[in-house]
């Protein structure tokens, strides 16, 4: 008996969804077709042991269906070990609109999508995220009740952006604590990419308490602008990933640290927004781990945002949630102390307790069946 090996790409037409390789066990994908709206989204559920599956939604111009598939697998993936490391009883989803939310975003389509959240009856609970906004999940709400990010008119917890921010930032203060010996962030060098809600709140943040940040984005009307509201500089470098600072914050899109950059980075912290930082875990986040690179696991620092949402579900308001949000600060420090003592690296600190807080209660479902 012979074996073969088997190219990605030859998976992919095998198999649509398990020949992926970001495929990770998930419980359920749902693909979404709308010929009169011309919606085409995915929601991907990964597991729900720790409860229904909460993960925004995220309207983009993927390349091709491929690629927004494997962009909603690693997120609803990330979702679930964000939601177990913090604590919460949520499982991990997420889904994806593929679209130009500037212009193919409309009322119709938004609230066809709600019609299939809807249709999941709680197993799945969205929210906003890049390219979807609270208007949208307020509209979403007007056809199906498991939506959260609504406005505070309304009842709702409003735009979590801020509060997800404020959790990069104890994250990022954390790192700093435990690489330069203090939290304090006044006069570092701190690169943030990317500068949605996120990434602008954090900049205010930062320059807040003194630290010298540069800005960039791939919108120029954005750069200057925020430039202009709060003093920050913006990178003029040839290459960001080289650029000599103390703190890269990345809070665009994914897998910024790759095979082309992982060797380039100057930084000694890496702290910021976007999910799944890591285009390969396991082998960037050692290459950073031997270059003495600390990195503050994304799925943790930046779970401000589902904390604060998940406050509409659990009926705490804002300054739990902020209290909860703190928390992120001392977990980040835990979980550099447990990768140095275990001599693993953070991402796998991090998804090791997560990974174990899931298996217990999947212990104790068990036990009451």
């Amino acid at each position: 008996m012979t074996s073969e090996i088997v190219t990605p790409k030859e998976l992919q037409k095998m198999d649509p969804v398990f020949g992926q390789l970001s495929f990770d066990n998930h419980e359920q994908v749902v693909f979404c077709n709308d010929k009169d709206t011309g919606l085409k989204a995915i929601i991907g559920i990964h597991n729900t042991v720790l409860g229904p599956a909460l993960g925004g939604t995220r309207m983009w111009k993927y390349a091709n269906e491929w690629e927004a598939l494997n962009d909603v697998l690693r997120l609803s993936r990330g979702m679930t070990y964000k939601s177990a490391i913090s604590g919460l009883n949520l499982g991990g989803g997420k889904a994806v609109i593929i679209g130009d939310a500037k212009t193919d975003k409309t009322p119709e389509l938004i609230k066809k999508f709600g019609e299939y959240v809807h249709s999941l009856s709680g197993r799945y609970i969205t929210a906003e995220d890049v390219g979807t906004t609270t208007p949208d999940m307020d509209m979403i709400r007007e056809i199906t009740p498991y939506v959260t990010g609504i406005s505070e008119s309304k009842g709702g917890s409003g735009n979590p952006s801020p509060v997800t921010a404020y959790g990069v930032y104890m994250g990022m203060k954390a790192a700093a604590k435990y690489q330069f010996g203090s939290d304090n962030l006044d006069g570092k060098n701190i690169l943030v990419q990317g500068i949605g809600h996120v990434g602008e709140t954090l900049v205010g943040l930062l320059i807040a308490e003194g630290a010298k940040v540069q800005i960039a984005d791939i919108n120029e009307n954005r750069l200057q602008e925020v430039s202009t509201k709060y003093g920050a500089s913006i990178f003029t470098g040839a290459d960001l990933y080289s650029a000599t600072v103390d703190i890269y914050a990345p809070c665009a899109l994914g897998a910024t640290i790759n095979d082309d950059t992982v060797y380039k980075i100057q930084a000694k912290v890496i702290a910021g927004a976007a999910n799944n930082q890591l285009a390969n875990e396991q082998v960037h986040g050692k290459i950073l781990q031997e270059r003495g690179i600390c990195y503050a696991p994304d799925f943790l620092i930046n779970a401000g945002g589902i904390i604060n949402v998940y406050g509409e579900i659990v009926g705490y308001g804002k300054e739990e949630a902020k209290r909860r949000t703190e928390n992120i600060y001392d977990t980040t420090l835990e979980i550099f102390r447990e990768a140095e003592l275990q001599k693993i690296t953070t991402h796998q600190a991090a998804l090791s307790i997560a990974e174990k807080r899931i298996a217990l209660r999947k212990k104790e479902n068990a036990n009451r069946l």
